[in-house]
C-alpha cells in the first residue's frame, strides 16, 4: 500500500485526544487527521508549545507517521455561530489568523498539509470570489514564511464546492507550489459530476489530503461505507493509480457516539477493499527475504511508471524526483526497517553498483529519507554521493545533494552545489543551502558567474539570486 490509512480525531469528540490517538492507532491505523478544536489541541491555548510537543512525542510513540492538520472545527471562533468567520466574511481577519496557526502547529509536527475551506457566500458571487483569492493570497503568505503545505477542500454548499473549482482558483493566484487539494471522497458522490476515482484521477500530483466516508447523491451526510453508494475499492485503486503516498483518513464526524466501533469497522472496511499493488507486493516480498530487492529495483520503473511527480513545476523530476524515484524510496525504507546497519549498507552499495542511473537515483533519494543511518551506511552513503557528483547526469546529480548531503565535508558539499550550477541543476534541489551557504562557496559562485560572462554565457538566475542574498 502506497499511503497510509488514517482516522479524523474529529470523529473521537467525546475523547481526550491522548486516547482518541492510541485506540486510533491500536485499531492498525497509522496516520491522524487532527481537528483542531477546544479539547483537541486548542491553538488559541496558553501552554500551545507545550501541547504542540506533547502531540508529537505522542504521534511518534504510537507509530502514527503521517499527520494532517484540519481546520473545521465549529464554534472555535464563535461560540454563536458555526464556523464563523470564514475567509468570505466582512472581517476575515480571524480566520486568516487561525489558519496562520493552523499552518505553525503543522510545522511543527511535520504534518503534510493544512487543510481548509472557503466558507458559505452570503454576498454577491463577484465579492465572494474577490474574498476568498484575497483570503487565500494572505493565508499563502504564512504558507510560504513556514513552508507548509495548504490544501483547500472543495465542501458541499460552500462557494467552492467543487474539484474543479479549487483547480481554477489555483491557477488564479498563479499556481502557488504551496497550493494543492484535500478530497473528500464523500463529496465526490454528493456534489460532483464525475465518480470519486475520476476525481481522484484529476486531482492528481496536486492531491496532499483525502478524506474517507460514504455518501449518497446530492446530499451531504457522511455516512459509514456501505451505507452509501460510493465505490470504495475503485477509489482506492485510483489513489493507488496516481501514486499517492499520503493521508487517506476517515472523516466520520457525527459518528463520536460510538467513535472506538465505528473506526473499527472503517477500517475493517477499508482492509477488504484495499487494492493489492505491485507496490505493495514487492514490499511484503522484501518484509520476508529482502535479498530479492536485488531483482525487484530493476522492474520499478516498468511497474509504476517514471513520470515527474510534479510535472507542472518541475517537468525532469530534478527537484522532487519522479514516480519510480518515490517507489524505490518506498522499497529501501522497507528494507531498512528489516536489516541491521553493516547488511543495509551493502545492500545499498550493491543496488548502486549493479544499477543503472534510475536505480542508482532511487539509492540516492532514499539516503536521503533515513532519519538517523548507522555508522556503515553512513559511510557507504558519502561514497555513493561522492561517486553520483563525479557524473554528468543532471538527475543523479540532484538526488546527490538532498538530504543525505549534509553528512558531505564542508568543501565537497560546497563543490556538490557548484556542480549542480555548472550542469543546469536548479538550487532548490540542495538541501539546506540557505543555512549551510557560507563565504567560501560565495567567492567559488561569484568566480563562476565571472568566468561565464567572460565567456559571453549566461549566469543561472538561482545562483544570481543566492549570491545577491549572500551579499
Amino acid at each position: 500500500m502506497s499511503f497510509h490509512l488514517g482516522y479524523g480525531t474529529n470523529g473521537f469528540s467525546n475523547h481526550r485526544l491522548d486516547d482518541a490517538l492510541a485506540i486510533i492507532a491500536d485499531l492498525g491505523y497509522t496516520g491522524v487527521a487532527l481537528t483542531l478544536d477546544h479539547d483537541h489541541l486548542d491553538p488559541f491555548a496558553d501552554d500551545l508549545a507545550r501541547q504542540v510537543d506533547h502531540v508529537a512525542s505522542r504521534l511518534s510513540a504510537l507509530g502514527l507517521n503521517r499527520v494532517v492538520v484540519e481546520t473545521g472545527a465549529r464554534y472555535l471562533l464563535d461560540p454563536w455561530r458555526k464556523h464563523s468567520p470564514t475567509l468570505l466574511s466582512d472581517d476575515p481577519a480571524p480566520r486568516i489568523d487561525f489558519l496562520a496557526r493552523a499552518l505553525q502547529i503543522a510545522g511543527d509536527l511535520g504534518a503534510d498539509c493544512v487543510s481548509f475551506w472557503s466558507g458559505v457566500s452570503t454576498v454577491d458571487t463577484d465579492v465572494a470570489w474577490s474574498r476568498v483569492r484575497e483570503g487565500v493570497a494572505a493565508v499563502l503568505e504564512h504558507a510560504a514564511r513556514l513552508n507548509v503545505r495548504l490544501a483547500m477542500e472543495p465542501e458541499p454548499g460552500h462557494l467552492v464546492q467543487h474539484l474543479g473549482q479549487v483547480l481554477d482558483l489555483r491557477k488564479e493566484l498563479g499556481e502557488p507550489e504551496l497550493f494543492g487539494v484535500t478530497l473528500d471522497v464523500g463529496h465526490c458522490v454528493a456534489v460532483e459530476p464525475v465518480n470519486a476515482a475520476e476525481c481522484v484521477r484529476l486531482a492528481g500530483p496536486l492531491l496532499w489530503n483525502v478524506q474517507l466516508d460514504d455518501m449518497l447523491p446530492r446530499v451531504h451526510e457522511h455516512l459509514e461505507f456501505g451505507d452509501g453508494h460510493l465505490d470504495l475499492p475503485g477509489t482506492l485503486a485510483a489513489l493507488a493509480e496516481i501514486g499517492y503516498t499520503g493521508l487517506a483518513a476517515v472523516e466520520l464526524p457525527r459518528h463520536s457516539h460510538a467513535a472506538p466501533d465505528t473506526a473499527r469497522r472503517a477500517f475493517e472496511a477499508l482492509t477488504a477493499a484495499m487494492p493489492q499493488t505491485w507496490e505493495a507486493k514487492a514490499e511484503r516480498r522484501i518484509r520476508e527475504k529482502p535479498s530479492v530487492i536485488g531483482a525487484i529495483f530493476p522492474a520499478v520503473g516498468r511497474e509504476v511508471g517514471r513520470a515527474a511527480l510534479r510535472p507542472d513545476t518541475d517537468p525532469q523530476g530534478l527537484v522532487h524526483g519522479t514516480v519510480d524515484d518515490r517507489a524505490r524510496v518506498r522499497l529501501v525504507t522497507v528494507l531498512a526497517d528489516v536489516l541491521d546497519d553493516a547488511a543495509l549498507a551493502a545492500e545499498l552499495r550493491d543496488l548502486y553498483r549493479y544499477g543503472d542511473d534510475a536505480e542508482r537515483r532511487g539509492v540516492l533519494r532514499a539516503l536521503s529519507t533515513l532519519e538517523s543511518p548507522g555508522a556503515e551506511v553512513t559511510d557507504a552513503g558519502i561514497k555513493l554521493v561522492e561517486d553520483a557528483l563525479r557524473a554528468n547526469d543532471i538527475r543523479l546529480v540532484a538526488a546527490a545533494m538532498g538530504a543525505f548531503a549534509r553528512f558531505l565535508d564542508d568543501h565537497a558539499w560546497r563543490h556538490g552545489v557548484l556542480k549542480c550550477v555548472f550542469v543546469g541543476v536548479p538550487l532548490a534541489a540542495v538541501a539546506d543551502l540557505g543555512t549551510r551557504a557560507d563565504d567560501e562557496l560565495m567567492r567559488m559562485l561569484a568566480d563562476f558567474a565571472d568566468e561565464r560572462r567572460a565567456a559571453g554565457r549566461d549566469v543561472p538566475a538561482d545562483a544570481l539570486s543566492l549570491l545577491k542574498e549572500g551579499h
